[in-house]
Parts: structure tokens; sequence; C-alpha cells
């Protein structure tokens, strides 16, 4: 197995890891609201907190990768949330819980910045996409294990509590692995070939203007207020699926019991398919037809279909229809996402993780507004009307992708 490969599969399992330990709190909801007296709208608190926080960090924990190299801040931000995952397992009401939440976001926003920073030093540019495509497919494997791995340890002595802890060690061991087996840069590997990394070096085009900062560089970027346009529309359709489905299944159309579970399930698997056939078709397009028609291929047209089946799914009344309009629906809209990480590196750079960081942050205030505006959108005018709704943000952001040309450094206009 190559350098590069061996760097990505590690990279994975911390993408699986991050998802676990996000999902966590969603999976082991019940007895934690029980145990610690939670009601509906303080659940909403403790879910919004994270979504806050992560969000308002995404550009700094970025910058900071870009500066002093994604190895040291990935064993900072992966010690910092694991830690806080394990003292999830120790709150004793509201208060504690919302700070706690709140924290933990604080380092999960430094993930997947630094991660792509990581692929870009590490992988040709023809190869971002499909090195994007692992890593969101992992994060959607990490989301459908979460239930199977954690509700064993929820029922048994250890309770909610100990899977929180199971969680925080889980992360420390990745984190040891990390600092003693990972290099910065490639020509710092003793274990990579010649040949690797003459193909690395040539091809990773990682090209930096000097003089001009970040943020005066994102002022002048017509491409990356466009990419943040388009991810806050992505991502306000993602985090339906991430956070209201289950609810709007239940009581927007009355399925319970196992029938809600595989219902529950479904997208998310097929959604992982999604991440990995969109990476890989679009560094085949890229080979093709060149960055700029190449990386919107996917995208272009797989929002628009998935759309369209949302918005089929929330017409129609055969509730086994519409699960499959949305599972299909889910897996073409989650295409995009590794493309989308893979241009935030094409246009970055050696900014990498500031750019994926800031179409990270714009994505989150999309998701944001989803999760607080459904269930008032919901309440006052049925469950299908916001999800229509989402179907018609997801159109919006396929025609954005007619704009992004992943052949313009940060900085440049269109």
């Amino acid at each position: 197995m190559k350098k590069r490969h061996q760097i990505l599969l590690v990279l994975a399992i911390l993408s699986l890891i991050t998802f676990l330990d996000r999902i966590a709190i969603g999976t082991l909801n019940k007895p934690i609201m029980a145990e610690l007296n939670l009601s509906t709208q303080q659940w909403g608190w403790i879910l919004g907190i994270f979504t806050l926080s992560y969000g308002g960090f995404e550009i700094p924990t970025g910058m900071m990768g870009d500066k002093q190299g994604a190895k040291k801040i990935l064993i900072r931000v992966v010690i910092w949330w694991s830690f806080f995952t394990v003292v999830t397992g120790l709150a004793t009401g509201f208060w504690s819980l919302l700070i706690i939440r709140f924290l933990f976001g604080m380092g999960e926003a430094g993930a997947y910045p630094n991660i792509s920073i990581v692929l870009a030093k590490w992988f040709p540019a023809v190869e971002r996409g499909r090195a994007q495509a692992i890593i969101w497919t992992a994060s959607r494997l990490g989301a459908g294990l979460a239930p199977l791995i954690l509700s064993p340890i929820r029922d048994s002595q250890f309770g909610w509590r100990g899977a929180f802890y199971f969680l925080g060690i889980l992360g420390i061991l990745w984190v040891i692995f990390w600092k003693y087996w990972h290099k910065e840069e490639p020509s710092e590997a003793k274990d990579i070939k010649a040949s690797e990394l003459e193909e690395i070096l040539s091809q990773r085009e990682l090209h930096k203007e000097h003089g001009a900062s970040f943020f005066k560089k994102f002022k002048t970027s017509t491409n990356l207020w466009l990419l943040m346009i388009m991810y806050f529309c992505y991502a306000s359709g993602a985090y339906f699926f991430q956070g209201w489905l289950t609810n709007y299944l239940e009581k927007g159309r009355g399925i319970k019991g196992d029938e809600l579970k595989v219902f529950t399930s479904l997208p998310f698997l097929f959604a992982a398919l999604g991440c990995f056939l969109g990476g890989f078709l679009s560094d085949f397009f890229v080979k093709k037809y060149g960055k700029k028609i190449g990386r919107r291929i996917i995208p272009v047209f797989s929002l628009a279909i998935s759309g369209v089946l949302v918005l089929l799914a929330a017409s129609t009344e055969n509730n086994v229809i519409c699960m499959v309009l949305l599972t299909a629906g889910m897996a073409l809209m989650d295409m995009t996402a590794p493309v989308s990480w893979a241009v935030s590196m094409d246009i970055g750079g050696k900014d990498s993780g500031s750019v994926s960081g800031a179409m990270n942050t714009a994505g989150l205030a999309g998701a944001y507004i989803t999760t607080v505006s459904f269930g008032y959108l919901a309440s006052n005018y049925g469950y299908n009307f916001p999800v229509a709704l989402m179907g018609g943000i997801l159109i919006l952001g396929s025609l954005v992708w007619f704009k992004i040309n992943a052949e313009v450094k940060l900085g440049k206009g269109n």
C-alpha cells in the first residue's frame, strides 16, 4: 500500500470516530433526557449549541492548521474533544451538558479543515475527490454504526455514561498513534518510495501567494463566496436528514417501531455509497474535462435531482414511496460532499484549512437555520412544507455550481 493511502486509512478512521462521537448524543437521547430531567426545548438547545460552537471555530482551527501544520492541530483538537466526550458522561443537568457540548463543538470544528490540509499535502490534485470520498464515506459509516456500537453499552451495567467514556478513550488511542507515526510533509517520511514522493510533490499544486492575509483574499474571492453559498444550501438539506428525519417520519408520517428503525438507517447507508461514488467520479471527470468542468458535473446533476426527489417525497402520501425517494435523495445529495471539500483544496492551496473552514462555517449557518426553523414551519404549515422547502434549497445549490470554478485560486475572481 502506498504511503498516502496508509495516511488516508488513518484519517478515515478519525472521520468515523468523529461522527461516532457526534451522533452519540442523539443515539443516547432517551436515557440522557430521562436521567437529567431535560425538556424537549432544553434538548433543542443542547443540540443547537454544538452547531454554533462548531461553526464558530471552523475558520480559526483551519487557519491554525495552515500556519502550524495539521499534525499538531489534529493532536490538540482530538485530545480536546475526546476529553469533553468523556466529560459528557459526567454531566449532572442542563447547564453542565450545555457547556460541555459547546466545548466539545470547539474541538470537533478542527477535524475536517485539518484533514483537508493533510490530504492537500499528501495527494496529487487529481486524486483529491477520491480521497475526500473515502473520508466522507467513513463519516456516514460512523453515523450508521453509532446505534449498533453504543446501544449495547447503554443497555449494559455501564449505561449511557459508559458509552461516552468508551468513545473518549477511542479518540485518545488514535492521537497516540498519529503523534508517533505521521509526518507533516511527504519529504519527512522515511518509509515513502522515491517514485511516490516525486509523484506527490510534482502534482499536488500547493501554490501560495505571499503578502496578502487570508481575510483580505477572502473578501475579494468570488469563488469562495459562491462555494460558501452552495454549501449553505447543501448543509441545509444534510442537517434535515441528520436532525429531523426521525421526527418527520414518526410525527409527520406516523411511522413506528421496527419500520421506523429501518427507514431511518437506510438513507445513511446509501449516503455512504453516494459519498464514495461522488468523489471518485469527480476525479474521473477532472482527468477528462479539467477542473473547471470536471468538478461541476457531479454536484450540478446530483443536487438538482436530489432536490426534485425530496420535493416528490414531500408530495406523496405513500410512506414506502416517500422513503425510497428520500433515500435516493440523500444518496445523490451526499455525492456533493467530497467534491465540495476537494474544490476547497483546489482553490485554497496552502490555505486549504482556512478555505474549507469558511465553507463549512457557511454550511453550519444553513444547518442551524434548518434545525431551528423546521419545527416552527412544521407546527404552522405541516411537516411536508419544510421538507419541500429543503428540496428547493438543494436545487438552488445545484445552480450555484454553474459559477464555481475550481481552477481559480483564492483571492481571484471568476
